[in-house]
């Protein structure tokens, strides 16, 4: 087609459909172009179709408006729209009038800590221009209105990060705003917020540190902060004086009105100040500037303001500082949990999200999470798991108070433990968040919320799921809720075959290790663990486990040893052991385990049999004489009698105990660190006590690692007294990173 063909160009417009805008009070109109070129007889040469879509903004729809007219309205005002869908479109501007808050909510900008948003005081009548840049400078040299001008003038090239190289190489303009700055903040509020805004753009890149270090803009700004926190308690305590004697309010009104027009421009300013450090302190040299002069408290004190946006860069900047120690023991010394959780919850969601992961990364410090629970916040954190947003952040606070066994019994008044229930069985059959495991391995060590989480047919659908998935941590959750006394222990009977049948088969090491440990918690009178092991062939598995060859794995001997030492209270299950396994030699192997605590388990249930099994004590009482006497016998044995001979009296003459005479002593033998006494006079009812006493770990018998929420590992207090031992002083934190 020649260009000189062309004659005209014809456009069809044909409406499509009509719908509302997903987030904004608006209506979306679809419709097509048809656009075709006519030829000079007027013929079509050429067309082409083209989709498109118009979106009409309603701002002034609210609860009040009136949808008839509105619908006509935009109908006759929308060529795109024909007048016979005035119904449809009332129809829609309806909905839009009705619609939830939840998505007004969507629509509300979220402010992030690097958003600085212009405020009042910034409006211009003219136009900046960067080759007027010398004439702006000279305003600074006038009055404070013509400072403030001049100052607004250059902040308003300096808004455009291309202008800035420029603006550095101007020395004097930069000179006099430093200058004016330190000589002149306290005469003008709105001179000072314009001028750190100059030296805020700057801030935002790196390479321009060096310059606002060079004019000591950061030191001034902690000067100017501290200042201004200090106007705003003088402000606070004379609006509460005249608020008391005025009695008719109309002076009281009068200052309150004025202290607000204050208070809003005080804010502007701290908002700037506090950005353009948050910038600084990317380098950490000078973060720890900032600490030495006291940064964090400045911080912590401005969680007073009722500003959302002060407060998400507050609060950000406190998470910032909060990844390190010094930093974090600042705020244990000050009253920071306590603001934080008047915080929690509210309805700015950026606002909620900072604060949380602030709140998480205090929580690794035990003294920090018990201020968390005093500052009532597990039931404002419970309450978060239900909002999918912060969930995560909320479980991992709470995962951490878990941890402190003085606050387990504290989730059992809030309906935290049905919601993680309900949670792990909303799963189906993907693998568990390791977060949300983690959490209910605490929380099942304590009897109460066990009880809880067994009510109805929890015990049911978790011990089901468990041995489907084969899930080891499930399955460690199951152990944990077995080691409580209590009714609900009985319900576990049901479940003693399926855990006993586990063990035969070829399964994973640390699932069959937890369904071990859950039956050797399962000291119930009415179990019959004779017919257990005959039936399910136990004795030669766990006697094969004890050979010494297969002893790499320590917790896994300890788990078998244990389940001995508990068989051994019942006679059907003890004549067993005894009288048709080999498992007491084995023991006594065991004896000098390089671990200390298989030993001691192997001890106490040596100790046991010995009492009931004459031939067996003889030969363990002579297996720790041996034992704690090798070095002596070794030495009696090499040397000839006639040097041994003052090595076998005392200073009176008298000869020590003969071999005979000791063995005839069991009190030599049955200490096993205070826990049996010396006569052997024990009872299962004694160990009972002792496994479910003060003595014991929180996760009751020994555990395997437990991997945290962030695919780390780390070892959890869950051995018992008897063998691994829990340990009171160990701390147990998770290798994740505190976020930023």
């Amino acid at each position: 087609m020649q260009a000189d063909d062309a004659r005209y160009l014809k456009r069809k417009y044909k409406g499509g459909s009509l719908d509302v805008h997903p987030t904004e009070k608006a209506l979306v109109v679809q419709y097509e172009v048809e656009a075709t070129i006519l030829g000079e007889t007027g013929d079509p040469m050429l067309g082409e179709r083209k989709e498109c879509q118009k979106i009409i903004r309603l701002k002034s729809l609210n609860s009040n408006t009136d949808i008839a007219s509105l619908a006509r309205k935009v109908v006759e005002e929308c060529r795109l729209i024909s007048p016979s869908r005035l119904p449809e479109v009332e129809q829609l501007l309806f909905y839009l009038q009705n619609r939830k808050k939840s998505a007004e909510k969507k629509e509300k900008k979220q402010i992030k800590p690097r958003d600085l948003t212009p405020f009042e005081g910034m409006e211009l009548d003219e136009e900046a221009n960067i080759n007027s840049i010398d004439d702006y400078v000279e305003l600074l040299y006038e009055d404070i209105p013509e400072k403030i001008r001049g100052a607004t003038l250059i902040l308003h090239l300096a808004r455009n990060p291309d202008n800035l190289e420029e603006l550095l190489q101007n020395e004097t303009a930069l000179g006099a705003l430093a200058r004016v700055l330190r000589e002149d903040w306290k005469q003008s509020v709105d001179l000072a917020t314009t001028i750190i805004y100059v030296f805020f753009c700057f801030s935002s890149f790196s390479q321009f540190h060096g310059l606002i270090t060079h004019y000591k803009i950061g030191a001034l700004c902690m000067s100017i902060i501290e200042h201004e926190l200090k106007r705003y308690d003088l402000w606070q305590d004379e609006l509460q004086k005249k608020k008391k004697a005025d009695i008719l309010s109309k002076e009281y009104e009068k200052a309150l009105k004025k202290y607000h027009g204050l208070l809003t421009k005080q804010e502007q300013l701290l908002r700037v100040a506090l950005y353009l450090l948050l910038n600084l302190s990317e380098d950490t040299r000078t973060e720890l500037k900032m600490r030495n002069k006291n940064i964090v408290h400045l911080l912590v004190k401005t969680l007073d303001r009722d500003s959302e946006e002060l407060l998400v860069l507050v609060v950000s900047f406190l998470k910032k500082l909060s990844i390190f120690l010094e930093n974090k023991n600042d705020m244990a010394e000050i009253d920071t949990v306590e603001k934080l959780a008047k915080l929690v919850p509210c309805e700015h969601e950026d606002l909620l999200n900072v604060t949380l992961r602030l709140l998480l990364n205090l929580s690794f410090d035990t003294g920090l999470c018990s201020k968390m629970v005093h500052a009532d916040l597990l039931p404002k954190l419970t309450s978060l798991l239900e909002d999918e947003a912060q969930r995560q952040i909320a479980m991992c606070i709470l995962y951490h108070i878990s941890m402190d066994d003085r606050f387990k019994s504290m989730f059992a008044y809030t309906d935290c433990i049905p919601q993680v229930m309900k949670m792990l069985f909303d799963c189906g059959e993907e693998r568990f968040d390791a977060e949300l495991i983690s959490f209910c391995i605490n929380l099942a060590a304590n009897k109460r919320n066990a009880q809880i989480m067994c009510e109805g047919n929890g015990l049911k659908m978790l011990m089901k799921r468990a041995l489907k998935l084969k899930d080891p941590l499930m399955m460690k959750m199951i152990r944990n809720i077995s080691q409580h006394d209590g009714p609900f222990k009985n319900l576990f009977i049901d479940y003693v075959g399926d855990l006993a049948a586990q063990i035969g088969l070829k399964e994973e090491e640390e699932f069959v290790i937890e369904c071990l440990g859950t039956l050797s918690n399962l000291t119930i009178p009415d179990l019959d663990w004779e017919l257990v092991l005959k039936e399910y062939n136990l004795v030669p598995y766990l006697k094969d486990h004890l050979k010494p060859a297969q002893q790499e794995d320590d917790e896994f001997v300890c788990q078998i040893v244990y389940v001995f030492y508990q068989m051994v209270f019942h006679q059907a299950t003890r004549d067993v052991i005894i009288k048709e396994t080999q498992a007491p030699a084995y023991l006594i192997d065991l004896m000098h385990d390089k671990n200390a605590e298989i030993r001691k388990v192997c001890d106490n249930t040596l100790d046991i049999i010995a009492e009931y099994d004459v031939e067996w004590g003889k030969k363990i009482q002579s297996e720790k004489f041996r034992w704690h006497n090798s070095q002596w016998l070794e030495m009696v044995e090499n040397r000839q009698m006639d040097e041994a001979e003052p090595f076998m009296y005392g200073d009176d003459g008298e000869p020590f105990l003969q071999n005979g005479d000791i063995l005839e002593r069991p009190d030599l033998f049955y200490s096993a660190d205070g826990i049996i006494p010396a006569d052997g006079a024990i009872s299962p009812e004694f160990f009972t006590d002792f496994q479910n006493g003060d003595l014991l770990g929180p996760q009751g018998f020994p555990s395997s690692s437990l991997t945290d929420g962030y695919g780390q590992t780390g070892v959890t207090p869950a051995r018992p007294a008897t063998a691994y031992g829990f340990r009171p002083d160990e701390q147990f934190y998770y290798g994740y990173t505190a976020s930023w």
